[in-house]
């Protein structure tokens, strides 16, 4: 198998290209492909392609940081107000923010990390931290972090940014996915309001999909978000009913495997149930309806937090946030979102540090996650927050978080195939298969990749 080679922070490593497939199609790509270096970097000056480096004395250094925000996007605005207001500090830092198209920035950072061009502080999802930390690609940040800080994010930040017992990264904010409703056709159904206390149980939550499906002037009940596609969206929003029914992707551990779990007993039958839906007529593979609930033809909506700002538009006042529902094995709801790290190929990591210890700050968490409509990741801005605080119309997804009601996506590097092979088996199953068999497929695949790297072994 063809070997890449390029230098990490703590040692030489040799990373496979199927391990960097997997990283790439994981992050979200359905092109996995690697770029070459020089396509990804034909649109940077020469002082965008560079590593921060130690500058002569009285001579200003750029720290550049990539984000996978678009130019155009209310949080990248806030970003570059966050540097902007960093960049007037006194000093020989400079931050340059470099923002990406989004289609295209898990395809530029697997290219740059096999390449060893990476830039000083990039920006990484959640669940795929463990696979560039094994990898190399990324460098503790440990050393930095006070305890103050710690201390007041909330404990998933913290075990997000973790691998083999080292912090690599910290990200600004939390996900929430809840089921959003309309509450005029809730009422009209007589539906009761549920409450993380007393959430609506399996046939409850059936009946009321039943009852709205038979309004006249509804499409369908339920939009599941299934236009999302194959992507990280499907394992972060439908692995939930998996371990609602007790089931799970894989079985948790320092070598995970998905035979007899993904494929067993109760996680076939929490997918049989996610079938019975679209046989039902109660949700529908629509996938050019992303707008069908702010149009107000389905009641209620299977999706994340980042929808708020659109649905609070078109809805009003009938806007309403729900817990998930009890499958039989308690609410669980997706976590995880964005965070940020320092590559293993940059040569001023104090400076780097300089730059997260301030978007960690109070005042940046707040500026971001005002744009963004996100959880903030300190327990302090939360409390004082307008739309996650006690009386905030967001405040069920701290509340699921703060309840231990989260479920972390595996923490394996081996994650990528994980995602991408339920994904897959998803998408089958949406469309008629059998699903004992596109899950047993699935869980094949994964125990196939984890024998293939030999367990992803930590040294």
């Amino acid at each position: 198998m063809m070997q890449i080679t390029f230098i990490s922070a703590r040692r030489w490593t040799a990373v496979s290209l199927g391990v960097l497939q997997l990283v790439a199609a994981a992050l979200g790509s359905l092109s996995i492909g690697v770029l070459s270096a020089q396509s990804t970097l034909d649109n940077e000056t020469p002082s965008q392609r560079s590593s921060a480096e130690s500058s002569a004395a009285g001579e200003v250094s750029t720290i550049n940081v990539w984000t996978h925000e678009g130019a155009n996007t209310p949080a990248f605005a806030a970003l570059k107000t966050a540097a902007e207001t960093f960049n007037r500090r006194p000093g020989a830092r400079k931050v340059n923010i470099v923002p990406s198209l989004y289609r295209y920035y898990e395809e530029r950072v697997q290219s740059a990390a096999a390449t060893g061009t990476l830039p000083c502080v990039l920006e990484i999802d959640g669940p795929f931290v463990q696979a560039f930390a094994w990898a190399g690609y990324l460098q503790s940040i440990d050393k930095f972090v006070t305890k103050e800080l710690l201390d007041d994010l909330l404990p998933t930040i913290v075990v997000q940014g973790t691998y083999n017992g080292r912090l690599y990264t910290l990200g600004q904010f939390e996900s929430g996915l809840g089921l959003w409703g309309n509450d005029r056709y809730l009422t009209r159904v007589g539906a009761r309001m549920p409450t993380i206390e007393a959430p609506w149980s399996l046939a409850e939550f059936e009946h009321v999909l039943d009852r709205l499906a038979g309004l006249e002037d509804l499409d369908y009940a339920l939009d599941l978000a299934v236009y999302a596609g194959q992507s990280e969206f499907y394992s972060y929003a439908y692995a939930p009913i998996l371990q609602g029914f007790g089931g799970d992707l894989v079985r948790r551990g320092t070598q995970p495997s998905a035979q007899g779990v993904l494929d067993g007993s109760q996680s076939v039958a929490a997918m049989k149930r996610f079938q019975h839906w679209f046989e039902k007529g109660w949700t529908q593979a629509v996938f050019d309806h992303a707008n069908d609930f702010e149009q107000r033809t389905v009641a209620l909506s299977w999706t994340g937090h980042w929808k708020y700002p659109s649905y609070r538009a078109a809805l009003g006042q009938d806007l309403v946030l729900l817990p998930l529902p009890d499958f039989g094995h308690g609410i669980k709801t997706g976590m995880g979102s964005w965070s940020w790290g320092i590559s293993s190929t940059c040569r001023d990591a104090a400076g780097a540090w300089a730059f997260l210890d301030h978007l960690m700050s109070t005042r940046e968490i707040v500026r971001v996650t005002n744009a963004n409509g996100a959880m903030p990741a300190r327990q302090s801005v939360v409390a004082r927050s307008r739309l996650y605080g006690d009386a905030g119309p967001l405040r069920i997804f701290a509340q699921q978080l703060n309840a231990n009601l989260g479920v972390p996506r595996p923490a394996t590097p081996g994650y990528g195939t994980i995602s991408r092979s339920f994904s897959d088996a998803v998408s089958e199953i949406i469309a008629g298969k059998d699903v004992q068999t596109a899950l047993g497929e699935a869980a094949r695949r994964i125990d196939a990749d984890v024998a293939r790297n030999r367990g992803y072994p930590t040294e």
